[in-house]
């Protein structure tokens, strides 16, 4: 998503062409300077100053996005005004959304409470990242999301001392776990960019957002190659097509299911593919507008990363409404 310095500036040219696409240009243009902001309002930073994680997106060395769960007690994140944010972290190599990040990198940030579905959406550039001052982000986009295809659970502390495993590096084909994960998840998280290298202007930068669906809602399947491909719906949102609108110009994608039950992080790349008319691939998924196929370039599994773990989860309603739907 482009940097909200007017109506016209709001998006960027992929985001702009599926908007046209659904004949929304126009209407979302008009719209755009009332809910896409250059700074965080008080709802928003009141949220994201009391959340025990926080969604990021970035992009690695090699100017490909990864997406990352970040945790810690509330407070972790604060807001000094509303045009900053911080992150009591330090640096990890061990993470491919932090290893490569420095100042001046953008970022994109959800702030994503299950349990009473509120999210907003926050991009914008790092301005120092170490481990005396932890990672200090400049605000240049926030806007609010609906709450929609998220699955309600409630974060629940874990006793410390859990020993971390190293992580593990997988395949273009996974593994046996990391397919069983993915196979059974409710939730994923997906980091885009509109250029492999954003240099800053009002066309550029990196975004993470969320992708929900009943247990089983993200299909697998190997290519020739051996890789794994993945398919998921793009169910009816707000037309902003933020992320799609990403890939349409730069197809890489950084997905990331999180292990609610024991605190593991699957990290992955991926280079997607948009299936916009197909309607047998999206017959899988009742009111499924579109397509995402993704296949899987490399991946690491982080287990037991975080503090906390999760309630079991409450089904989102609109899935219920969506196969009450007609043929």
């Amino acid at each position: 998503m482009a940097a909200p310095s007017s109506a016209a500036g709001a998006f960027h040219a992929g985001e702009q062409a599926l908007q046209d696409r659904v004949g929304l240009r126009e209407r979302l243009a008009e719209i755009a300077p009332v809910v896409l902001r250059d700074h965080m309002p008080d709802q928003h930073r009141e949220l994201f100053e009391k959340l025990p994680t926080l969604l990021l997106g970035s992009l690695d060395s090699q100017g490909l996005p990864w997406a990352t769960m970040l945790a810690g007690q509330p407070g972790f994140v604060s807001t000094p005004d509303a045009r900053a944010m911080r992150l009591a972290i330090a640096p990890d190599a061990d993470d491919p959304a932090l290893a490569a990040l420095a100042p001046g990198a953008p970022v994109g940030v959800l702030g994503l409470e299950p349990h009473t579905r509120r999210r907003n959406r926050m991009n914008g550039r790092v301005r120092a990242f170490d481990k005396q001052q932890g990672l200090a982000v400049a605000v240049e986009q926030s806007f609010g999301n609906c709450p929609k295809y998220i699955q309600a659970r409630r974060p629940e502390p874990q006793p410390p001392g859990v020993t971390v495993p190293l992580p593990v590096w997988l395949g273009p084909g996974l593994d046996a776990a990391a397919r069983a994960l993915i196979a059974r998840s409710d939730t994923l998280f997906i980091a885009s960019a509109s250029a492999s290298r954003p240099e800053g202007g009002s066309e550029q930068g990196v975004d993470v957002s969320h992708r929900g669906g009943e247990p089983g809602f993200v299909r697998l399947a190997h290519d020739e190659t051996g890789s794994l491909v993945l398919s998921l719906p793009d169910y009816p949102g707000n037309q902003f097509f933020n992320t799609l609108g990403n890939l349409s110009l730069f197809p890489q994608a950084g997905l990331l299911f999180v292990d609610y039950e024991g605190g593991g992080l699957l990290q992955l790349q991926a280079e997607a593919e948009l299936l916009w008319d197909d309607e047998a691939a999206r017959a899988c998924w009742p009111g499924a507008q579109r397509v995402l196929r993704l296949r899987v370039h490399r991946a690491v599994w982080r287990a037991a990363v975080l503090p906390w773990r999760w309630s079991a989860p409450e089904p989102a309603a609109q899935f219920g409404a969506l196969r009450a739907q007609p043929g």
